[in-house]
Formats: structure tokens, sequence, C-alpha cells
């Protein structure tokens, strides 16, 4: 009886033995799997059409890089963890170009076709007015890595889209500011901006901006040439024949490029000090073209005007050593919408068991979100914790003919407090009203 007994037993212990192998590998699997599982996430910027070789190419590979660097985990601290949270990110490429109907189309494709976890894109205005109510309406997560109209959330409530960049509005007074700061003589300005959106607030911002600053100053020529024009010989000729003091334009891309190439051998620059509110793209591939003494902005702290920091270090020579450019403001606004969206992953997954997050927990995890990028702090301030705030600086060009390169100088930086509207206000009624509660103004 005792040896049956001993014998049950045995067979007992090698049937538990069987049984916790069989749960430990069951574990191993279901840990195997969840390592392996993927973030899909689409990436929308122009790979064609005249805004792609100075915005839409370098910002989509700077999210190359990037997402490489996640995916090995060789990003520093806090972004050092593989991939997004263990889970590798797949990155589905799609070109801006086409116009806004266009691009509703491709979201929704997006979503319902390539099954994507999030969508990080666009640059146009236009473009982002589009896709924004249907990302809502579609409950899908949507982050707006670039496009300046502050419209977005100042006209529209979001509870899916997100804008990890400053609006438009900081651009303008920025530029205004530094007028002021370096005590430039303003009796009158000129302006060019294209006649859409991002063009129209832009004017507006920078002219109400003047009033404020410069109230003396007088409001010339106002040309809105229509986007992608690409011949600015009518409007050249308007600019010389009645020059003013300043010339203000918001124009970037190819048309600024073109812009650039036509008014320089006429003598425009020399005639009116410009005023680029989106000016530092295009400096790489102009070069000696490119007049000296330009006022510049980059649409936040970047390129040549960023702050040293390590993480900034890394992101330069990272970008630097791939492409053999240095990176401008599109590739740096795509990065800072990553590191935002890799920590939003991260701190949806550390609140809910380490799970694929939802799309309703991705929002609640970017909502009010603050993180370090390469250009500075990125804080989710306006817009109900939709809308980014940050640090800005403007530059004037010089061509180095020793390192054959523009050079920005005489910088001057502009915390996020000082150049953005405060939560409560529109940037329209901030700036009409004389920019109250701007703090930490040079």
């Amino acid at each position: 009886m005792a040896a049956r007994s001993s014998r049950f037993s045995s067979i007992w212990q090698s049937v538990r033995s069987r049984a916790a192998l069989a749960a430990a590998a069951a574990l191993c699997a279901a840990g195997a799997a969840q390592a392996q599982e993927t973030f899909k996430v689409g990436i929308v910027s122009f790979l064609s059409g005249q805004a792609a070789e100075s915005f839409g190419i370098p910002a989509v590979n700077g999210a190359k890089v990037v997402i490489d660097a996640f995916n090995k985990g060789s990003a520093p601290a806090p972004y050092n963890k593989v991939g997004f949270g263990g889970m590798k990110i797949e990155p589905i490429y799609v070109d801006e170009n086409g116009g806004a109907t266009k691009q509703v189309q491709e979201l929704r494709n997006l979503y319902d076709r390539d099954k994507v976890d999030a969508v990080v894109g666009y640059v146009g205005s236009g473009d982002c007015l589009a896709v924004a109510p249907v990302a809502e309406e579609m409950k899908k997560f949507l982050i707006l890595y670039d496009c300046g109209t502050p419209r977005i959330f100042e006209d529209g409530k979001y509870n899916y889209v997100f804008r990890t960049a400053s609006h438009a509005a900081m651009d303008n007074v920025a530029l205004a500011r530094y007028l002021k700061a370096r005590n430039v003589k303003v009796a009158s300005f000129n302006m060019i901006n294209q006649d859409y959106a991002w063009g129209q607030d832009s004017r507006k911002d920078f002219m109400w901006s003047m009033e404020k600053l410069f109230p003396q100053a007088k409001p010339g020529e106002d040309l809105l040439p229509k986007f992608g024009a690409g011949q600015y010989g009518t409007e050249i000729s308007a600019l010389m024949a009645k020059p003013a003091d300043v010339t203000h334009s918001s124009l970037w891309g190819g048309d600024l490029q073109a812009f650039i190439l036509q008014a320089g051998p006429r003598g425009l620059f020399k005639r009116t000090q410009v005023v680029l509110s989106a000016g530092d793209h295009v400096l790489p591939g102009l070069g000696d073209k490119m007049p000296d003494g330009t006022i510049l902005g980059a649409r936040g702290a970047y390129g040549l005007m960023s702050p040293k920091s390590p993480l900034n270090d890394w992101w330069w020579d990272l970008y630097s050593k791939a492409y053999k450019v240095y990176p401008v403001q599109a590739p740096y606004r795509m990065v800072q919408s990553l590191l935002g969206l890799k920590l939003a992953v991260e701190k949806a997954m550390a609140a809910n068991g380490g799970k694929k997050p939802t799309a309703e927990q991705l929002a609640a995890a970017l909502r009010g979100l603050e993180w370090d990028s390469p250009a500075g702090r990125i804080r989710m301030a306006l817009g109900n914790g939709h809308q980014a705030v940050q640090d800005t600086a403007i530059g004037k060009t010089r061509y180095d003919a020793a390192r054959k390169m523009v050079m920005l100088e005489d910088i001057v930086r502009f915390p996020a407090d000082c150049v953005n509207p405060p939560a409560n206000m529109k940037a329209e009624e901030w700036i009409k009203a004389g920019f109250p509660g701007a703090k930490g103004c040079p």
C-alpha cells in the first residue's frame, strides 16, 4: 500500500511539474507576443511638390532616424525604452501633397485600412483644418506636428486631436519684439504672405503686433499671392516701387526659395529690412544666394538657433550624420512630436497595466503633458491641454565663406510666456490687448 502511495505521489508531482512548465511556457509565449506587438503610426508630410525639398522630406527623414533609434533603444533617457513601451514602432509614410480633400481620404485610409494606432502629420494649415474634425469624428488619435494657424484649437474643441508645437502667433509676435529689442527703425512696413489660412493669420498677427510695439509705423503694400505661385515678379515690382523700412513675409518652402532667388538680384533686400517668420529651413539649400542681414525665425528655437543641451547634441549628431546636413525646423518639429507621443504611450501603459493604449487613454496621457525636446521644454498649455507652447528665437543671416554656409548671428531668445497667449485668451485678443501677462520678454 505504501509503495502504491509513493508511486501515486511521484506521478502527481510529475503532472504538477508538467503543468507548471506548460504554464511557464504559456507566460513566456504571451510575453514574447507582447514584446513583438507593434505600434503603427502614420507619418504624413510633403514627399512631393514645392514643399517637399525644404520641408516635407527633412521632416520625414527626422522621423526615420528617431524611430530607428527608439526601436533600438538607443535614445537618451527618458526616451531609452525600446520602441514605445516595448512595442516595436511601425511607421507608414504618406505624401501630404494633393490638397485637403485628398488628405481627408488618406487619413481615413490610415485608420480604417492600415489600422494605425496614431497619426502624426501635416504642414499645411488648410490640411490641418480639414483633417482635425475627421479624426475627432472617428474618435482616432491625431498629432498635428506643424501647421501654424491658431484657429485649430481657438475655434474648435477636440478630445483626440493635439498639436505638439506652437502656432504661428508666436512667430510674428517674436519678429515684432525682435525689431523693438534691436531698436530697428520702422516708420513703414510692407507685407507679402500666401493667400490661405497660414498667410492670412500670419499677416494679421504681425500687423497687430506692430500696432502695439510700433504705433507710429504705417502699413503699406499688403500682398497675398496664391500658395505655390512660384513667380513673384509683379509682387517684387510693387515692393520696389513703394519700399518700406521693413518687409514682412511668412512665405515658406519652394515659394520662399523662389521669392528670395527672384528678389535678391533685383536688390529688394538692400532697399528694405526683410523679416521672415519661418525662414531658416531654406538656408542650407540657398547658401550664398541668401542675402546677408535678413532677420528670420525658425518657428521655434530650432537649427542654428537651438539651445545647447545633451538631448540637442544627440539629436543634432543623429540627423547630421545620417543626412550630411544639419536639422532645421521641420525635423525639429517632427522629433518633438514623436518624443511627446512616446512619453504619452508609455504613461498610458503605466496606468493600464502595460497594455497597448486606446485612443482615449493616449489622449488622457498627452493632455497637459510637458517634456524636454532638442528645442527646449514643450508644454501642452493651451486649448485645454491640446496645444503646445515653447520658447523661440530670432536671428540675422550672414554667409560664412570659409564654412560655405549661412550662419545666424545677433540671436535673441524669447521664452514661451513672452510670445504665446495665456490659456484664457485667443491670440488675436491677446495681441490687440497689448500682450497682457507676457513674461520674461527681452
